[in-house]
């Protein structure tokens, strides 16, 4: 344990000395030294956030560890949110990390935990063939495709309507007040809904499980020191990492928006990609799924409303922060691939074809960005979204309803756990 906190540390080593010295780097360098804080921070906070959850219970807990979770991945779309308010050059690039941190968890995130989860499932039937016991009852029933549990219906619920709302952003062409006021209630309205959940003890593994066995004193000691050692990594990262990004585009002539947009949600975005994909290999995809569900609402509520309100602080003196040609094309596209997620996922299974599905649409639109391939593609995704959801209508109801069933679930009702059939 103690060695990979300290290996992790010393990855961002560079990047806080850089920063604290104010030492000026050529652009290139700008971005790997810093780009290497960001997720060196990612993963501090995630150890800490895991192990957290054995000394905060409830509510508390999900309201606390959903915040934490999220630093890393907006600290740099919302300095350029924030910067934009402003400096109008920097508005191209307010919206890019959003779009691209979206699409990224769903176009790849989702496809590698399914794949991983199906190859450690097919690895654990061949061992069990081999020792002649055959394949346990728990992984046979796992095959073939991923299944939530259905708690998992309140993620998806709450992805319905921030995709559906979210389709209205670009018909206005800006991100303003009143969508910050609606993307930012349904989060909250998700996590004062998520809080009356019952909650399992938490499954820990790596080294989150390593500090959860620390005792009492010296386990809140650490948690609370990597909190703030990650926070401050990130805060000191976040302005030189997007910076760079920008410099670096200009110097080498790549576009600084594709840049943006897919360079720094691969550094935020890794960690969390990582543990998803652990659980899967460890026979739990479900689990694996499942948090990158949350992760997917908390980015398509919280990030989208807070763009406007980092905005605002910047100088925006509350007008609508604009999206240009580009940036709205891209934000249609994203809304489209949400749409087309919550469909795949509205009977709750989520199988090879989906994930090859999913993952084949992302890589074939990535390499054209043109105004044509993205809306044909935004086209493809709301075909293929409405399609689905025809055929699977009959789940609908029972994750709508979801929403708004207050009350706590009786201890022996189904939700935990993963399983897949």
């Amino acid at each position: 344990m103690w060695r990979r906190l300290g290996f992790t540390v010393a990855f961002a080593l560079p990047a806080i000395l850089a920063r604290l010295t104010g030492t000026e780097l050529p652009p290139g360098v700008t971005v790997l030294v810093y780009g290497a804080g960001v997720v060196a921070s990612a993963v501090l906070l995630s150890w800490a956030a895991e192990a957290a959850q054995v000394d905060i219970s409830g509510s508390l807990a999900i309201a606390i560890l959903a915040l934490i979770a999220v630093l890393p991945e907006y600290a740099v779309d919302l300095y350029f949110s924030f910067t934009a308010g402003g400096d109008p050059t920097y508005t191209q690039f307010a919206a890019a990390n959003m779009t691209g941190s979206n699409r990224l968890l769903i176009g790849i995130g989702w496809p590698v935990v399914a794949f991983v989860g199906f190859w450690a499932m097919r690895r654990a039937r061949r061992r069990g063939a081999k020792t002649g016991a055959g394949p346990t009852a728990e992984v046979a029933d796992r095959v073939p495709a991923i299944v939530l549990p259905p708690r998992n219906r309140v993620e998806l619920a709450f992805l319905a309507v921030a995709s559906a709302y979210a389709f209205l952003i670009p018909l206005t062409r800006s991100i303003a007040w009143y969508d910050a006021v609606v993307l930012l209630a349904l989060f909250g309205a998700y996590l004062l809904r998520v809080t009356r959940e019952g909650r399992a003890e938490p499954e820990l593994i790596g080294v989150a499980a390593d500090i959860a066995l620390l005792p009492q004193r010296r386990r809140r000691i650490l948690v609370t020191g990597l909190f703030m050692l990650a926070a401050a990594i990130v805060i000191m990262a976040a302005k030189p990492f997007a910076d760079g990004l920008v410099a670096t585009g200009k110097t080498l002539g790549i576009d600084q928006f594709l840049l943006v947009q897919w360079l720094a949600p691969l550094s935020s975005e890794a960690p969390e990609l990582i543990v998803a994909t652990i659980f899967a290999w460890r026979l739990r995809a479900a689990d694996g799924l499942g948090m990158l569900l949350s992760a997917k609402v908390n980015q398509w509520t919280l990030l989208v409303g807070s763009l406007w309100v980092a905005y605002t602080l910047g100088g925006g003196a509350g007008a609508p922060l604009p999206l240009d040609d580009r940036q709205t094309e891209e934000f249609l596209l994203t809304s489209a691939q949400a749409l087309l997620a919550f469909a795949v996922l509205a009977d709750l299974r989520f199988g090879l074809r989906e994930a090859a599905a999913i993952l084949g649409l992302f890589v074939l639109q990535f390499p054209f960005p043109n105004t044509e391939v993205r809306l044909a593609f935004s086209a493809i995704y709301l075909a293929v979204a409405i399609v689905l959801l025809v055929r699977k209508r009959g789940w609908l109801p029972g994750i709508f309803a979801d929403i708004w069933r207050w009350e706590r679930p009786s201890p022996g009702l189904p939700g935990a756990g993963a399983a897949a059939e």
